[in-house]
């Protein structure tokens, strides 16, 4: 359970890819850590689409993985189709990407959070920024939420992607919403400017949503995936199989097998002609 009077050392607001990595990366290390998120439901939602990797992202996901991040283990895991992009060119411009479950990376990254040790997950909305006034200037030193809940830490990571004062364009329509359905952040934009912190846009477009029944697929292209997959980790996280052999004559160490059984014990298919054992895999 929270406790809000507790210092943390580190709070993390919004629980996308960046604020996921941020939390397990800090609690990984340690540190006492809160996730702040709007929604519980919605952590680590492939919102746009549920690509990861693609030219030089690829190259990001496989840099977090090796300073111990999540990303590329829960797609190698949650991965429906895999390709390594531009293989008909160099090394240096080949990149692997990965189609996910959309609702499998979700679940299984919010199951990692929940088992993390050392983290701490908290449904709210940063509202704004708790600052302390020092020789230096002001100080971060906590959040408050929606809630009237403040909690205080030594460090805060703001990753709110999107939400922060965010403004949705649909044709000529504008509305105020981190995503569709989702309220954007704009208190914590005007702490932000409280503290004299210069706000930017940056932009990005969403692809539209099409229902599949509605398409003719025989009149597309089929794209596969690649017959041999690029996985993101370092490490393999599909599990191998053994392959032992089976001896003819017992080990020294086991019993003597026992006599046959008497006729009226006999299997049922005692008797029967030959027949070729069915085969799974």
């Amino acid at each position: 359970m929270y406790n809000p009077t507790a210092p943390f050392d580190v709070i993390v607001c919004g629980a996308g890819h960046a604020g996921c990595e941020a939390a397990l990366a800090a609690a990984r290390m340690g540190a006492n850590t809160l996730l702040v998120t709007g929604n519980v439901d919605t952590i680590a939602q492939m919102s746009c689409n549920p690509a990861i990797g693609g030219q030089a992202k690829g190259q990001i996901v496989r840099e977090i993985d090796a300073l111990g991040g999540e990303m590329a283990i829960n797609t190698d895991l949650t991965g429906i189709q895999f390709r390594l992009l531009n293989e008909s060119k160099g090394p240096a411009v080949q990149s692997p990407r990965a189609q996910c479950d959309k609702k499998a990376y979700q679940y299984r990254l919010k199951h990692t959070l929940e088992l993390q040790p050392d983290l701490q997950v908290f449904q709210a909305t940063v509202a704004g920024l708790i600052y302390e006034n020092t020789t230096a200037g002001r100080k971060v030193i906590g959040v408050r939420t929606n809630l009237d809940i403040e909690f205080v830490g030594r460090t805060v990571v703001v990753t709110t992607g999107t939400f922060l004062r965010g403004l949705m364009h649909i044709g000529a329509n504008q509305n105020e919403g981190g995503r569709a359905g989702d309220f954007s952040a704009k208190t914590l934009s005007a702490s932000f400017l409280e503290a004299g912190i210069e706000l930017q846009r940056l932009k990005t477009g969403t692809p539209p949503r099409l229902l599949g029944c509605s398409l003719d697929f025989s009149k597309m292209e089929p794209q596969h995936g690649d017959a041999r997959p690029t996985l993101f980790a370092f490490h393999d996280t599909r599990d191998p199989e053994d392959l032992f052999h089976v001896e003819q004559r017992p080990h020294p160490s086991f019993p003597p097998p026992p006599p046959p059984p008497p006729p009226q014990r006999k299997p049922a298919s005692a008797g029967l002609p030959a027949a070729t054992n069915s085969r799974v895999g």
